[in-house]
């Protein structure tokens, strides 16, 4: 059995990385076991499950999520923010590159995703980072890494797919990703600060002074970003409201700040609900096919038999955190963040749950390898994309280079995060 759900699986993450969809590699190895064990009869009860994914009410916080990122990034109140964090930050060893994080942290915490957190800060940031002479290294290093934060901070499309497929509270989620958010936030900012104290950082690392006045009359900037993010996290965790009708709501707030702005036209509306259809449709139909698989599993016994067989090896569920890493580390190296979640989540949740380990806090976890995979070769989706918006004529290996000491961070905060778990149940448990 185990043997044969190691061929499943290798041969599902082949396809994948021949360029084979992700919905089609899952759906091919899902329904193609499923018939090989129980036959034909198989097809009828794949029609519960398909329609119990449409009839999903939790799945429709993800289009409302997507919506509000897209408004947020339309509106302008990303450029506006930046020049806020600028005033507060750029005087700092390291100058604007701790305004590349602090703008990547607070807009993550309105978009849910990485990409579009990357991609926005990006666009805004790095012609001016162009022009003042700083390094395209430690530039797009700093916006690769703080993009990442983008399914960190809630509130977190990827969030949303982890509970979805393991049955797990949003709300929960969303509110244990807060503290590891802001402890990310802080060492990327920290690294950032002690790598230019040790060689010196040049007279360009640090920006001119702003007087004080100035600063505080730009904090006004920050405000939309902040109401959005109080709105949606603080009526989850009060339970005033679900994860879906939070983001209702932080979709309204929104559409009055596009609004106030002067920027709510019926072209910028159009373009919002256009990305949201496609991004939206995408998820959705992966997820499908993703629950598809799932009922092959489950119905298999795979699942359970490779529980049983990990867990007689005696592990520890410390060992088996470490080995995921390892796991999660080459697999992030070639495959991107959502098909690594929907294609291993069915089979490591069931085993590190068994292990002991909080589901919650694995939540998390798989969260932050997600991060990783989003800034390592050959693969990683953020070294593309802020190398796609640099303003010079520069190799990719600068985008490469310049975060890998974000991703060793990753790393040595996931292995804090395995000794010190409170920092991701404490919130959850006071809800």
């Amino acid at each position: 059995m185990v043997a044969a759900t190691l061929i499943a699986f290798s041969l599902m993450i082949g396809m994948m990385l021949i360029g084979i969809p992700i919905a089609a590699s899952m759906l091919i190895v899902g329904v193609g076991g499923g018939v090989l064990a129980f036959g034909m009869p198989f097809i009828n009860s794949m029609a519960s499950v398909i329609w119990g994914v449409g009839n999903e009410s939790l799945l429709t916080a993800i289009p409302l999520f997507v919506l509000l990122g897209e408004l947020l990034l339309r509106s302008g109140i990303a450029d506006r923010m930046y020049v806020a964090f600028s005033a507060w930050l750029g005087g700092l060893p390291g100058g604007l590159l701790h305004t590349n994080i602090g703008s990547c942290a607070l807009f993550a915490a309105t978009s849910g995703s990485s990409v579009a957190t990357a991609a926005t800060i990006g666009t805004v940031a790095l012609p001016s980072l162009y022009q003042r002479g700083y390094s395209m290294r430690d530039a797009l290093g700093s916006l690769a890494a703080g993009g990442t934060l983008g399914i960190l901070i809630p509130p977190s499309v990827n969030m949303i797919v982890y509970g979805s497929l393991t049955n797990n509270s949003i709300g929960k989620l969303f509110i244990a990703g807060i503290i590891p958010g802001i402890l990310l936030t802080l060492c990327f900012m920290a690294w950032i600060f002690a790598s230019h104290i040790s060689r010196g950082a040049s007279a360009m690392s640090r920006e001119k002074h702003v007087p004080m006045h100035e600063r505080v009359r730009l904090l006004v900037h920050l405000v939309p970003p902040l109401i959005v993010f109080g709105v949606v996290m603080g009526s989850i965790y009060t339970g005033v409201a679900t994860a879906t009708e939070s983001a209702a709501l932080g979709v309204v707030i929104a559409l009055a700040f596009t609004w106030h702005s002067g920027r709510l036209t019926f072209e910028l509306l159009k373009n919002c609900f256009q990305q949201t259809a496609r991004i939206s449709g995408m998820i959705l139909l992966i997820i499908t096919t993703a629950f598809i698989l799932n009922l092959t599993i489950a119905l298999t016994g795979v699942a359970d038999a490779l529980t049983k067989w990990v867990v007689s090896l005696g592990f520890s569920a410390t060992t088996m955190i470490f080995a995921l890493i390892v796991f999660y580390l080459i697999l992030g190296m070639f495959m991107d963040v959502l098909s690594m979640q929907v294609a291993t989540i069915p089979l490591t949740y069931p085993i590190v749950t068994a292990l002991g380990v909080d589901p919650i806090w694995y939540g998390i976890f798989i969260v932050l390898m997600c991060e990783l995979g989003m800034i390592t070769p050959p693969v990683g989706m953020n070294l593309f994309v802020v190398h796609g918006i640099r303003p010079d004529k520069g190799g990719i290996e600068d985008a490469i280079w310049g975060a890998l000491p974000y991703a060793v961070i990753m790393i040595l905060f996931t292995i804090f995060l395995i000794y010190a778990p409170q920092l991701v149940t404490w919130l959850p448990q006071r809800m």
